[in-house]
């Protein structure tokens, strides 16, 4: 396979979003075939990476590095292995799936609409593959543009405000990780910004960072990731976002927008920062567990069904921060785990809700009811997404969810056992939820006379539904891949701290 395969996956989408300008004044119909082709073309071209990754090869793969501004020491070098693989394939995958499921509701600036679509999933691949800072903080940035857009100007009613706040959060943390980038580099001695050089250097003791340094780094970069995750009390952008984007925004926002801060969080935090990590864990931790409560406690009161499924994100979220802080395999492979699942379950949720309102064109959870029997199939899929959002044995929130939470307990007991208790809360939001719209009494006629779901809708929801069980019942085809660079992880943090306490 040749070297230049990420260069491929992660630019075709701008190349697509190039032809889009050049045919912009073709039928809607022109430009959405294109879109949709364009990424599922992307997606094919991403597949071999998981069929040809090395699972025992605990060194990045299809590695490409080419100079940039060598008077600066930046170079484009990127790279997979275990952790950020899955996470390009699922950005490859939702894509073509949004897309997809905006196909009748975008009406308005079509061509801008997909244009921006696409330029969002190089965004998205380019963050998870860059091994350069400076490349890394490119993407970072370049990803926060084209979701700003699709908010502000295809959202709701109070789209301006969401998109605003969306971005003034977002560019608070960058710039706080900018100044981090900066200062690694000169510390360094301002020879270059890849970051396998500055672990490497970390860890053979060249570059000492003292504790009082490696605290403030660690802060700013920890700081731009919680923001993105989002960790309570960080999360209030949320929300409104939600609420406000496109359905094919909410699906990209909570399916992959989200992972970057966690695997920000897992990339550079731990193995450059391990004194620091060390030191916090125990404040992250309890944070991450006031964010699984909240989360749970606030979406059992919404009346809003997006609302109710973003602030579910927020206790989601909260578990997989708790398992990266637990410091072990079992927490931090877990963590990996629910990355990709809460991915798939939100996502297809996002979907479920976005189907119903182009029925309805509301998303109040006491305007519907009874559901199921015009709506059969969609109850349905709606039944098993609800299940797997909730961990149920056999479907794949429960593999992610038991790892964490044994994970945790290995680290720390009192805070698991508080967790624990979010699993409980999350049945009862959603279970009750569902109950009201599908089971619940019909509280409007026109309830009796929606159209259940058409063949497109079929095929944006089975893929998900089939991901959900494989993920669920063959778990170890995803696990044994992420397994040596979960290690791997794990060692560089170990090695980094030996360093700093010599």
């Amino acid at each position: 396979m040749p070297d230049s395969i990420l260069t491929f996956v992660t630019f075709l989408p701008v190349a697509g979003a190039a032809l889009l300008l050049f045919v912009r004044k073709a039928s809607p119909a022109a430009i959405r075939n294109i879109a949709l082709s364009v990424s599922l073309a992307t997606f094919l071209l991403s597949v071999p990476l998981f069929s040809e990754f090395d699972a025992t090869i605990s060194r990045m793969q299809f590695e490409q590095t080419v100079p940039w501004i060598p008077s600066l020491g930046v170079q484009y070098h990127v790279g997979l292995d275990g952790i950020s693989l899955f996470l390009v394939l699922l950005t490859t995958f939702l894509t073509p799936i949004a897309i997809l499921s905006s196909w009748d509701s975008i009406e308005k600036r079509v061509t801008e609409y997909y244009l921006f679509m696409l330029l969002l999933e190089t965004g998205m691949i380019g963050v998870f593959v860059a091994l350069d800072l400076f490349l890394f903080y490119v993407f970072w940035e370049v990803m926060l543009v084209p979701m700003y857009f699709l908010i502000g100007v295809w959202g709701g009613q109070r789209r301006i405000y969401a998109a605003i706040k969306f971005f003034l959060y977002t560019m608070v943390g960058s710039v706080l990780m900018l100044v981090a980038i900066i200062a690694l580099y000169f510390l360094n001695g301002a020879t270059t910004f890849d970051f396998p050089a500055i672990l490497t250097s970390l860890q053979s003791g060249r570059l000492v960072l003292s504790a009082t340094e490696q605290y403030w780094l660690f802060l700013a970069f920890f700081f731009a990731f919680a923001i993105k995750v989002p960790l309570f009390p960080l999360h209030t952008w949320l929300p409104d976002a939600h609420v406000e984007a496109p359905t094919a925004g909410s699906v990209i926002l909570a399916g992959v927008l989200l992972k970057m801060g966690t695997y920000g969080i897992v990339r550079f935090c731990l193995p450059m920062f391990p004194e620091a990590t060390r030191e916090l864990t125990p404040l992250i931790s309890l944070l991450a567990v006031v964010g699984i409560i909240y989360g749970a406690l606030v979406a059992m009161v919404q009346t809003d069904i997006k609302k109710l499924v973003a602030y579910s994100s927020v206790s989601h979220l909260g578990f997989v921060v708790l398992g990266i802080f637990a410091l072990n395999e079992q927490g931090l492979q877990g963590a990996m785990y629910q990355m990709l699942n809460h991915g798939i379950s939100t996502g297809a949720l996002f979907l479920l809700v976005g189907m119903i309102y182009d029925r309805r064109h509301t998303r109040k959870i006491d305007e519907f009811g009874g559901l199921a029997a015009p709506l059969p199939a969609f109850s349905t899929i709606f039944l098993i997404v609800t299940l797997s959002s909730i961990g149920l044995p056999m479907l794949n929130g429960f593999v992610g969810e038991f790892l964490i939470l044994l994970g945790a307990f290995k680290a720390n007991v009192t805070f698991a056992v508080i967790s624990a208790s979010g699993v409980i809360l999350s049945a009862v939001y959603m279970l009750w939820m569902y109950q009201r719209v599908i089971f619940g009494e019909v509280t409007n006629p026109k309830n009796k006379a929606l159209e259940d779901l058409d063949l497109r809708e079929k095929f944006v929801l089975v893929p998900l539904v089939v991901l959900i069980f494989w993920m669920g019942i063959y778990s170890e085809s995803f696990l044994r891949k992420m397994d040596t660079s979960v290690n791997q992880v794990l060692q560089q943090f170990r090695s980094s701290a030996v360093v700093m306490k010599n």
